[in-house]
């Protein structure tokens, strides 16, 4: 436990759960850093696309980056719009999923959540890769272990995620904010020496190999779509809403527009000064790399400070998964698609298990991966276009449920599975739905680009992984339902009943722990037997002459099951079951022994085999089960020398109890 409070801190109480919210400052650094920090590799990831058109018809090709980037910007206010007017319609958050659960039905809202939730563990898994190839690439010797070190720092990410939003936003604020500023320094800069005539063309860099290709629509449409890797993690915001403090919906609408402006404004920026100096798409240096040489000089301070703001903003690009992932999974645990432990938040206030399922999944992709960003980048983004797509899909149909009020008109739609939606009239319905249809159909073409582009070389794996995990979520919902459906007492007459009770000691030696087992079985008042498993008969034979010796005086005498196979849980249970069918009307209590230590490490020197009985025996019905433990502290001299007859010599039997 003091392990636990130095990496985490102290336990904080519900009712400290107000000042547990964040602000606009806090906010932008917590669910920015993914949106951000895209803007060091989209405007490369469009001049690798034209690299073809390059090879045929020049270097002009890559002029086409700009209008390219402009577009992409314009479909980025497209989307903010979009998810600035789903703030305000539902303001406790969930984006995407309530979205589409709330105006298109469970299907396409667990098909926004499975892509969603796939692509938040790619955000950790790609950011974190890139940061150390980054880091391997400044320091060579680490290139061989690049995996481990990937490792370790989704570890930390998840120790300082697990300490609350409130605290990792104050840690993570700093690099934001630090990387905002040196990168609109550079532009500020660069855009000065542009208008002096200063800015000189970069030289020494070698184009990526590429195939030649034509410069047609298809292959503009894939430098598009390559681009809009910069759009991944403007939902997040929305999907946080809770996290802000009051007025939420304002506060997160609000920074949502903050976040929209400086990402637009910096990809605008660092596109327009890498055509200016004909930067190229290379293996060996970034795209920010060479327009933060051509404007500061190769090894001078400015230029270093760029570079690592850069790398540590990539890996926090993972923060915003840690901050957002969590709160989905809760969402889609509380409609019953995902295991109810997700919605439990531990000692800081955050949802621990979602936190730890997303460290536990990007650890593993990293390891299969071999922490390769290249290998990793094929399977992104997918699936947050497709979550834009049905969450714009969405407020189209809700824009047309508000266009039928009539002015003044409020509705509140019933929701089966938390807070009602308020339907209110707006005279911009119209123009509101447009912007949101069109948004829709321009994110299912990116999407639809990306999944033909990229499906031979990765993009199959998200292709399967969503439906196979929308599978899997109404599998849960079944199981829940199911467990619901028998539980519920709608259909039954209820008339509880007392029951005969026979309870059973489980005994499997004689010492301190049996005799407070035995207290415990007699204090019921209800007949109850001592029962040995035989696996063993000449331990058995030293277990009856102690029990005789020292326990006879309550008149119980021991009851030997035989197990001559050693199946002592299959035995239990026959034996168990028997006294059941002698009396069908009766429960059967089945009293177990268990020593208990003051630390793990000592607990898992022992047996610990109550866990196996409890496993089989709560299987049958009408069987209760109790585990009583006995507490060893720390060694007693004095106790450690009291013969077990004399503790034993203090148990009196009830009158009520009988063999």
């Amino acid at each position: 436990m003091d392990i636990k409070r130095v990496l985490l801190g102290r336990p904080l109480s519900n009712q400290e759960a107000p000042h547990q919210t964040i602000g606009k400052a806090i906010g932008l650094a917590v669910f920015a850093s993914d949106a951000l920090s895209s803007v060091a590799y989209a405007t490369q990831e469009i001049l690798v696309v034209l690299a073809g058109a390059a090879v045929l018809i020049g270097a002009g090709a890559f002029g086409i980056a700009v209008p390219v980037a402009i577009g992409i910007v314009a479909l980025l206010a497209v989307v903010t719009i979009s998810y600035r007017q789903t703030i305000f319609a539902y303001p406790n958050g969930g984006g995407a999923y309530i979205v589409a659960r709330d105006n298109l039905g469970e299907a396409p809202a667990q098909i926004a959540g499975a892509a969603l939730l796939t692509d938040y563990i790619l955000t950790v898994a790609v950011s974190i890769a890139s940061g150390t190839d980054q880091v391997a690439s400044a320091l060579p010797a680490l290139r061989p272990f690049q995996a481990v070190i990937a490792v370790l720092a989704i570890v930390i990410m998840t120790i300082i995620n697990l300490r609350g939003v409130k605290e990792s936003g104050r840690i993570f604020a700093l690099p934001t904010y630090f990387f905002i500023t040196l990168v609109y320094i550079a532009l500020g800069i660069g855009f000065y020496r542009m208008a002096t005539g200063t800015l000189s063309h970069v030289q020494g860099v070698e184009m990526v190999q590429h195939t030649a290709q034509n410069l047609t629509l298809f292959l503009i449409l894939r430098a598009f779509s390559g681009g809009c890797t910069a759009l991944t993690g403007v939902e997040a915001i929305s999907n946080g809403i809770t996290a802000f403090r009051e007025p939420r919906s304002k506060n997160a609408a609000t920074t949502m527009l903050v976040m929209a402006a400086i990402l637009g404004s910096m990809f605008i920026g660092i596109t327009v000064l890498a055509n200016h100096i004909g930067a190229l798409p290379s293996d060996t240096e970034t795209v920010i790399s060479q327009v933060g040489r051509m404007i500061f000089g190769n090894g001078t301070l400015f230029y270093s400070l760029l570079i690592a703001a850069t790398t540590v903003i990539l890996i926090m690009a993972a923060n915003t998964a840690f901050a957002d992932f969590p709160r989905l999974c809760a969402l889609h645990a509380g409609d019953g698609f995902l295991p109810k432990q997700l919605t439990f938040k531990g000692s800081r206030l955050v949802f621990s298990w979602g936190i730890v399922v997303l460290a536990a999944a990007s650890i593993v992709l990293v390891v299969i991966f071999d922490a390769q960003t290249t290998r990793l980048i094929p399977l992104y983004a997918i699936g947050v276009f497709l979550s834009f797509t049905l969450s714009q899909a969405g407020m189209v149909v809700r824009w047309n449920k508000i266009g039928k009020l009539k002015p003044g008109e409020e509705v509140t739609v019933p929701n089966p599975h938390g807070e009602p939606s308020t339907l209110r009239f707006d005279k911009y319905w119209r123009a509101k739905q447009f912007i949101n249809g069109f948004g829709s159909v321009m994110t299912f073409v990116v999407m639809c680009v990306f999944a033909i582009t990229k499906f031979a070389d990765g993009a199959w794996v998200t292709v399967i992984l969503v439906p196979s995990l929308v599978l899997i979520f109404f599998r849960i919902h079944k199981h829940y339902k199911d467990v619901a459906h028998a539980l519920s007492l709608s259909q039954r007459m209820v008339n509880p009943v007392p029951r005969k009770v026979l309870s059973i000691a489980m005994i499997d030696d004689v010492h301190a722990g049996t005799v407070q087992m035995v207290e415990f079985a007699m204090s019921q008042g209800n007949p109850w037997i001592a029962v040995h498993l035989d696996d063993n008969p000449v331990k058995t034979d030293k277990i009856v002459t102690k029990w005789n010796e020292r326990m006879g005086k309550i008149g119980h005498e021991l009851t030997l099951v035989p197990c001559p196979y050693r199946n002592l849980t299959e035995a239990a249970v026959q034996f168990v079951q028997q006294k059941l069918d002698e009396d069908p009307t009766r429960f059967v209590h089945v009293i177990l022994a268990q020593v208990t230590m003051d630390t793990w490490v000592a607990q898992a020197l022992h047996a610990n085999t109550a866990i196996a009985f409890t496993i089989a025996l709560q299987r049958m019905e009408h069987v209760a089960l109790t585990n009583v433990g006995y507490q060893i502290h720390t060694p007693d001299p004095v106790a450690a020398h009291e013969p077990v007859h004399a503790i034993a010599e203090s148990v009196s039997m009830p009158a009520s109890a009988t063999h």
